[in-house]
């Protein structure tokens, strides 16, 4: 019996252990064991944080007029910084003061915006399988996450006229992210397009999650919805400094957006949170004033991780493809498995490689893991010997 007299919430009891926090014990339980561990499963990036970044937030954090209480609207600096980047990137206008408020890393912002537009019998429309918070954030509100298939056969692209009719009158969220984590998938504008109409039609606000709109590997750069006519009426996009500058856990992004639908997410945030230090928000426009050249440095290095791995796998019977996005590659089991999970656990316990089970992130995530390209090439290289010398001795 628990000796604790309150019972956990019913919304709490709803929500799946957290996957990386799995993840993370079932490493340290390895790792405690003495096995030197190969960790391909959170997409956090090995590579330091650039020394110029960090010299800003030194000189930024030794002003003492930084020690206090964040406006709840941010830092203007920044949020300048934040609309010049947009308007170098995308060719898009915003205005700082009403279109673009800081958060405390686009996980948060995602997470707390159904608390703003979500009652209780709600929809949000989900992709399956996504990122976590797209589910947990609609369960604490109240709401009731649909799920969209992403199926290979279709590029990872939901299917927006499968949805029942039932449950497109209920829904007030459709969320899309893209390039996509896991799968690694781009979405092309004719998509955007279709994604607009269907919304404007259906008066469901989309949430465009780009929190891995720098880290690509084909010619063309992955567009902003807002690049698409109609989307301001009916979207908001998340933008992140942790995989564009390596800053994951600096906690610091922005949304983008009009005005009708930052402020009420702005209410939500000035109820639960102060918002972002000051001091990070002065040094994030160092960050974005410099992210270009960056980014495509930090880029050139994953692309050559991303065929080093990919060819492993193919080597050992994974029928991976080579993703023009993000650091993640995600493939199906080798030899017509079918259990991600038990796979991934085999794999930590007879090699010391940590991976991802797709499962992890939805029910059609089944059959696929993700591996992450934040592991040196050496590592890789031993992780595809000590896999080779496992799956072929089974």
């Amino acid at each position: 019996m628990n000796p604790f007299f309150l019972e956990d919430s019913q919304r709490l009891k709803k929500l799946p252990p957290y996957l990386f926090v799995e993840i993370d014990r079932a490493k340290r339980r390895a790792i405690d064991k003495g096995v030197k561990v190969i960790d391909f499963g959170v997409g956090d990036p090995d590579q330091p944080t650039p020394k110029f970044i960090v010299n800003a937030m030194i000189k930024a954090v030794k002003n003492p007029k930084n020690h206090h209480y964040p406006l709840d609207r941010g830092n203007t600096a920044f949020r300048q910084a934040a609309a010049h980047w947009l308007k170098k990137r995308f060719h898009q206008t915003f205005n700082p003061d009403t279109e673009i408020l800081p958060i405390i890393g686009s996980k948060e912002g995602i997470a707390h915006l159904p608390l703003a537009f979500v009652d209780p019998g709600d929809v949000t429309l989900c992709p399956d399988p996504c990122y976590p918070p797209y589910k947990s954030g609609t369960l604490f509100a109240g709401g009731e996450p649909y799920l969209m298939p992403l199926r290979e056969e279709n590029g990872f692209l939901p299917d927006l006229e499968a949805i029942p009719d039932a449950v497109v009158k209920k829904a007030k969220l459709l969320f899309v992210n893209y390039p996509n984590n896991p799968t690694g998938a781009t979405a092309p504008r004719s998509f955007y397009q279709k994604v607009v109409r269907w919304a404007a039609q259906h008066r469901v606000l989309v949430v465009s999650d780009l929190a891995y709109s720098e880290v690509y590997f084909g010619k063309e750069r992955p567009i902003s919805i807002f690049e698409v006519p109609g989307a301001r009426d009916v979207a908001i996009e998340y933008h992140s400094l942790s995989k564009t500058c390596n800053m994951t856990g600096w906690r610091i992004g922005f949304a983008v957006g009009r005005p009708e639908v930052i402020s009420p997410l702005l209410k939500v945030k000035s109820n639960v949170d102060s918002g972002v230090f000051t001091a990070v928000q002065q040094t994030a426009i160092e960050a974005l004033k410099n992210s270009f050249g960056f980014t495509k440095k930090t880029n050139i290095m994953y692309r050559r991780r991303r065929d080093l791995l990919v060819s492993e796998l193919k080597g050992l019977g994974f029928p991976v493809r080579a993703n023009d996005a993000t650091f993640y590659v995600f493939t199906r089991l080798p030899d017509g498995r079918t259990d991600s999970t038990a796979f991934c656990k085999d794999l930590l316990e007879q090699t010391g490689i940590v991976a991802t089970p797709g499962v992890g992130f939805g029910a059609a995530g089944e059959g696929y893991v993700r591996f992450t390209l934040t592991v040196p090439e050496d590592e890789i290289r031993e992780a595809g010997q000590r896999m080779r010398k496992h799956l072929r001795g089974r």
